[in-house]
């Protein structure tokens, strides 16, 4: 048998790491979508927009693909990317007005539902939703694109086709040619392909560890002592990798529901980059002590006292060979402090924390144990997955204002999705203001306020530690525009056990 599509030109396996993802989803809770949120202070120019978007995907050709799925349904089988014949921008870009009165609070509920929609798996994994009818003129565009096409970073070099550095956009002449496919395959060469590439890789490992064999018996002669020792710290970072999770750290954020809620904040990015350097630290150190900071004075309004959570952090493995966009990172899952009340001493184990991590063996091991992992049920990594207290991601964005088609963008949000987790908070740093996207898990978060003024707050910790800072800002909330899908803090009593009880 052959896909909905029927049989079609067989580019590229996905990576082993995207596979997982892709299995996962059979639990909508562990779905990988990512929504962006970008504000503008008008609308874009309809056909300028759309153009540069058809220039975006011949330039990167992985936004002209669907996933073909693997031919057999057998562990080892790998799904495909090919091109489709059938891409039609007007349907992956839609064009809405919000019903008065408007607010930038009503746009991120709309994205919010746009973000909790599954994708038709016929059609390359990205949509674009042009929301007019804002006060001020102010419209927002909201980009949905599986994780398996991009990173943030890989999402940044593809903003580059599509993004000016002035209002009036520049001429960047003729549209470079469309992606070309082969011939159509049949259905006995796609099941050919999908074997040799299956084999192919197992061929690959063990004759990439035949090559090093003899480096590595001179090294064992050589230094027997120094191999044994590499040898166990590599095997040791891998267990960590794959260690089995059965609960979360948290005491309070435990239940979890396909129903997600959207937040932002702004940061000034000056003043959170000058507390960290008071203790010789990275933005990302600030970043992860604010959510710390936050996450502690959560679980304080639920009577709950926790020395540590677990966090799911991003790490980029990409390198200069690398083609703009696709998904390049690895998942690094540890435990982090947050009952220290100091912003600074906190900051200074982060920063220690994460140092040792970026170092870890496994993360050059990350495809393959991401094959490993393909091999087990579904349902046990997934499992692992939902016992994650929260996920956190630092993004580099543009550093000077942009356009948009003609539009100035005044904020890019990323909120990512919480893959099982309690909650998403990534920044996305841009034109001085650091950009905070939150994912919030209903069923482990259903007192929404609470949670964003809390982060709000952790955030005011951090930033206190710069004379003059300016505070944290709350730029929108999703249960805002519909108050009864979120209880007051006078509520949460009537929605949260207490710590007692949980």
């Amino acid at each position: 048998m052959t896909d909905a599509m029927g049989p079609g030109p067989v580019q590229t396996p996905v990576r082993q790491a995207d596979v997982f993802a892709w299995r996962m989803e059979r639990d909508p809770l562990l779905r990988s979508t990512i929504t962006a949120i970008t504000v503008l202070d008008r609308a874009p120019e309809r056909a300028l927009l759309l153009d540069r978007l058809e220039r975006a995907t011949r330039l990167a050709p992985m936004f002209r693909e669907r996933l073909v799925p693997a031919p057999l349904p057998l562990p080892l089988a790998t799904p495909t990317w090919a091109l489709d014949a059938d891409l039609d921008l007007s349907w992956h870009v839609r064009w809405v007005a919000l019903p008065a009165p408007a607010s930038l609070d009503a746009a991120f509920d709309l994205a919010r539902i746009e973000g909790m929609t599954a994708f038709d798996p016929a059609r390359p994994l990205w949509e674009l939703t042009v929301v007019e009818g804002l006060p001020g003129g102010r419209a927002v565009m909201i980009i949905k694109v599986h994780h398996s096409l991009t990173d943030g970073i890989g999402g940044i070099q593809l903003a580059e086709h599509v993004v000016d550095l002035e209002r009036e956009p520049a001429d960047r002449g003729p549209l470079p040619p469309l992606p070309t496919a082969g011939p159509r395959a049949t259905d006995a060469e796609r099941v050919r392909e999908a074997l040799a590439h299956d084999l192919a890789v197992v061929a690959r490992t063990v004759a990439g560890g035949l090559r090093r064999l003899p480096t590595g018996v001179r090294r064992a002669v050589t230094d027997p002592v120094g191999t044994a020792l590499g040898a166990a710290r590599t095997v040791a970072s891998i267990a960590r990798f794959v260690a089995p999770v059965t609960r979360t750290l948290s005491p309070v954020m435990t239940e979890r529901r396909l129903v997600w809620r959207y937040a932002a904040l702004d940061v000034p990015f000056d003043d959170l980059h000058a507390a960290a350097h008071a203790v010789s630290g990275t933005l990302n150190d600030a970043f992860v002590a604010a959510v710390t900071g936050g996450l502690r004075r959560y679980h304080e309004r639920h009577e709950a006292r926790i020395e540590q959570i677990r966090m799911t952090m991003p790490v980029s493995v990409r390198t200069e060979d690398d083609p703009a966009g696709g998904n390049r990172i690895t998942l690094l899952r540890f435990p982090v402090p947050v009952d220290d009340p100091d912003p600074l001493t906190r900051m200074i184990a982060i920063d220690r924390l994460t140092a040792g991590l970026r170092h870890e063996p496994a993360i050059g091991y990350s495809e393959v144990i991401a094959g490993v992992l393909n091999l087990l049920p579904p349902a046990i990594t997934g499992s692992m997955l939902k016992h994650v207290d929260v996920l956190a991601s630092n993004v580099p964005g543009f550093p000077l204002p942009v356009y948009v088609a003609g539009a100035r963008v005044e904020g890019f949000y990323a909120c990512g999705p919480t893959i099982g987790s309690s909650a998403n908070i990534t920044l996305m740093s841009y034109a001085g203001t650091c950009c905070v996207g939150v994912t919030t898990d209903a069923g482990a978060v259903p007192d929404a306020d609470v949670f964003l003024d809390c982060l709000r707050e952790g955030f005011d910790e951090v930033l206190a530690l710069t004379p003059g800072a300016r505070r944290a800002t709350v730029r929108a909330r999703s249960w805002a525009a519909n108050p009864e899908r979120s209880s007051s803090p006078k509520s949460t009593e009537a929605v949260r056990p207490s710590a007692g009880q949980a």
